[in-house]
């Protein structure tokens, strides 16, 4: 018997039969998205499930004690928006071959592409985050779909996700990391004075503006406050012709349950609203996720997405700062390219030989990438 055998793995269709005490025991940093407050708060607010296409089947493993030793959240999907790793042109040369995509089962925090964990387990407990995942393979099976997709998980993680003969996928992202800088200008001081001088002028531009930007708790907000913000994140959705996947109620609930863990830049001119970024932090990082501003003033974005969380980061001590996905206008502003992960099993044999040698192909694509975005990073080349 291998030690993945010794636990007994179940699947919960809500995660409101789990208990929220020994769900988040388990969890690494505080990380936000994947607590059973943001997960059950998703549900509640209908955000996920079976009408939002993300159907919960979260996973929990128990020891001998029937103690919940290890949980992983996953859903079953018939569609692949919110993910943010792109595999349309799978689900179209399965379609192509008379075959269906969907369902296919997926691990992440929904709508959040945001690296943390995916296999929760408490210490001395790893092995049981194999027993979830054969599970998880056992549950495709029966339920018919096509695949299993692990998002954004940990480094660390990466190691038992291959020993499941789940295909790596990378992909990079810009991240800034915290070298013990004492303020803004000392980060500053790692620039060229070149790219140094354009990064003052954009934050120039908003004083110019008589822009005023502070950040605060999201549960400190009023119900009037949060309207106006959630009108300007939504509204961001809209220009990308979307609507947005999380409610105002969500939000403000969510707001009450991560007190310290989930803040609010505001930007004003006077007392007037025009700009507005919802960022959450744990232990060692913050996570710009929404924004929305009025169109027509200039920097307004890099300042609120961008630059204060830079200041909260250095005044907090935090060693990263996850602003979002995409933009390689981040890089001039020290962002650094930064690898991301993925992993997928594909239970037709055909159709995993030929995702495997596209992803050979991609990784050689994505480490050329990477490579190249280095060049453009502003850092001193003495630095």
């Amino acid at each position: 018997m291998s030690a993945a055998d010794a636990y007994r793995v179940e699947v919960a269709g809500d995660i409101a039969s789990i208990d929220a005490v020994q769900w988040d025991r388990l969890l690494p940093d505080e990380q936000p998205f994947i607590s059973h407050a943001f997960l059950s708060l998703l549900e509640q607010h209908n955000c996920v499930g079976s009408e939002a296409g993300w159907l919960p089947q979260h996973l929990v493993a128990r020891d001998r004690d029937n103690s919940i030793v290890a949980a992983m959240p996953l859903y079953a999907k018939d569609h692949s928006w919110g993910e943010f790793v792109f595999d349309f042109a799978w689900a179209q040369a399965y379609s192509q071959a008379g075959l269906e995509y969907y369902p296919k089962l997926v691990s992440m925090a929904p709508f959040t592409p945001v690296s943390g964990a995916r296999l929760l387990a408490a210490p001395g407990h790893e092995k049981a985050g194999t027993a979830m995942l054969r599970f998880a393979r056992d549950l495709a099976k029966d339920s018919g779909a096509s695949s299993i997709h692990v998002l954004y998980p940990l480094a660390t993680e990466l190691p038992a996700l291959e020993d499941e003969a789940m295909m790596l996928r990378e992909d990079v992202r810009f991240m800034w990391q915290n070298h013990g800088y004492r303020d803004f200008d000392d980060f500053l001081a790692t620039f060229s004075a070149s790219k140094r001088k354009k990064l003052r002028r954009e934050r120039r531009r908003i004083k110019e503006q008589g822009i005023g930007v502070t950040t605060v708790p999201a549960a400190s907000l009023s119900p009037g406050e949060w309207q106006a913000v959630y009108d300007l994140c939504s509204a961001t959705f809209y220009r990308r012709g979307h609507a947005p996947y999380l409610s105002l109620e969500f939000f403000c609930e969510l707001a009450g349950q991560l007190q310290e863990q989930m803040l609010v830049n505001l930007a004003r001119i006077n007392e007037q609203l025009v700009g507005a970024a919802i960022l959450f932090r744990d232990n060692n990082t913050l996570y710009g996720r929404y924004w929305g501003g009025i169109e027509g003033l200039d920097c307004l974005h890099f300042e609120t997405c961008y630059y204060r969380g830079i200041d909260y980061c250095i005044e907090h001590q935090l060693q990263n700062f996850d602003p979002g996905t995409q933009g390689e206008h981040k890089l001039r502003r020290g962002f650094a390219p930064t690898t991301t992960w993925s992993a997928h099993w594909i239970a037709d044999p055909r159709f995993a030989l030929a995702i495997a040698n596209y992803l050979r192909q991609e990784r050689e694509h994505v480490a050329r990438y990477a490579a190249e975005l280095q060049q453009h990073l502003p850092f001193r080349r003495d630095i």
